[in-house]
């Protein structure tokens, strides 16, 4: 397998349209590195330029220390498993498979036994002789993926593979890819708009936004501290809340950030850094899961418990959200199950101001 390094790399659509803006990368030998972002941020651009589907603009892209920036695709050594899966549709599972490989002139036996060994990893062997009409969409996506695995290349690249599965089947299907990349210890790039497969895969997640990556670190790093307002919004579910309001400091030192409702005190591990921003706007953000109801908090501090009025409930099984409002900014809590809230009420919640997140209004880049 190979490490492979993108170097101020950027892609330029007539128009001057900015599709990929400089981005550096270096994705490890074994690694699997997801791509996550909206619609067009460049994720699937970036991946297609380091198959050589797309043309650099500038810049370099290295797979294994070897400058590839000119090297056709097919010698590139690496495998990509597409969002439609483009199985030829005449031809059975086995006849797929082994495509490649014939194109390439390997041996019978060697290409039986690579199409053999991969089918068997999939459990898809008694499918060898169906036609793609005859399988369903997860057997299609096996498919594709026991292609690219017959290759045994330098490097796999999935392009929102799971996209066009039922919700149930991209849970099993994310988790077969995840067992797969530990089985072959292959380097694998990943790209999907979908949060939950960056958060649940990758070994490292790179988000980006508008053709410029904002922030590159394992899933949990990138979900405690976020390096901006875009990516604390983007990664998490629900999405993390956000208010503006004044950062305050009273007579006795300490901080509060004020909005027009409530007021909430900050800790002291952040007054170092949120000091500078005495008597300016900040952005205060919280995750839904670190409020809670007054009623459930045994030692409940009044400067960090505010009032707010239920607009909504959905009960999700297990938890339960619900959507609030301060009169100013609607927020959303994840809450336990059992509790019984009704729509209209007013509700004491609690935050817990040791997981909250402050960023610049202006930049909207972390502050703490």
């Amino acid at each position: 397998m190979a490490k492979v390094v993108l170097k101020n790399v950027c892609k330029n659509f007539s128009g001057n349209i900015v599709a990929v803006n400089n981005v550096n990368l270096e994705i490890k030998d074994k690694e699997f590195v997801v791509l996550v972002g909206p619609s067009g941020c460049g994720k699937s651009t970036t991946l297609r330029m380091v198959a050589g589907l797309e043309e650099i603009s500038s810049g370099d892209i290295h797979i294994d220390d070897v400058l590839i920036n000119s090297t056709p695709p097919k010698d590139r050594d690496i495998a990509m498993v597409f969002q439609n899966y483009a199985l030829y549709p005449h031809m059975s599972v086995y006849r797929n498979m082994a495509f490649g490989l014939q194109l390439r002139k390997y041996p019978k036996s060697e290409i039986d036994s690579r199409v053999r060994q991969a089918a068997e990893i999939l459990g898809i062997t008694a499918l060898l002789e169906r036609k793609p009409k005859a399988l369903s969409g997860g057997q299609r996506q096996r498919v594709a993926v026991g292609r690219a695995i017959v290759r045994r290349p330098k490097v796999f690249l999935f392009d929102e593979p799971l996209s066009n599965l039922d919700a149930k089947l991209r849970v099993q299907m994310r988790t077969e890819i995840s067992k797969l990349h530990i089985r072959l210890q292959s380097t694998m790039i990943y790209v999907t708009h979908d949060q939950t497969e960056a958060m649940t895969m990758g070994d490292r997640i790179v988000v980006m936004k508008d053709g410029l990556i904002q922030q590159v670190n394992d899933p949990i790093s990138l979900y405690e501290n976020p390096a901006n307002r875009f990516v604390a919004g983007f990664i998490g579910s629900p999405p993390m809340n956000f208010m503006e309001g004044v950062i305050v400091k009273r007579e006795n030192g300490a901080f509060y950030f004020k909005e027009e409702t409530f007021q909430v005190k900050v800790i002291e591990d952040m007054n170092e850094r949120i000091a500078p921003y005495e008597g300016r706007k900040v952005i205060f953000g919280i995750r839904p899961e670190d409020i809670y109801d007054k009623l459930f908090v045994g030692d409940a501090s009044p400067e960090n418990t505010i009032t707010a009025t239920v607009e909504v409930i959905e009960p999700m099984g297990a938890e339960t959200y619900l959507y609030l409002n301060t009169d100013k900014h609607p927020f959303i809590a994840r809450v336990d199950a059992h509790e019984k809230v009704e729509v209209n009420q007013k509700l004491e919640v609690v935050f817990n101001m040791s997981k909250v997140h402050f960023f610049d209004r202006d930049t909207e880049k972390a502050i703490v």
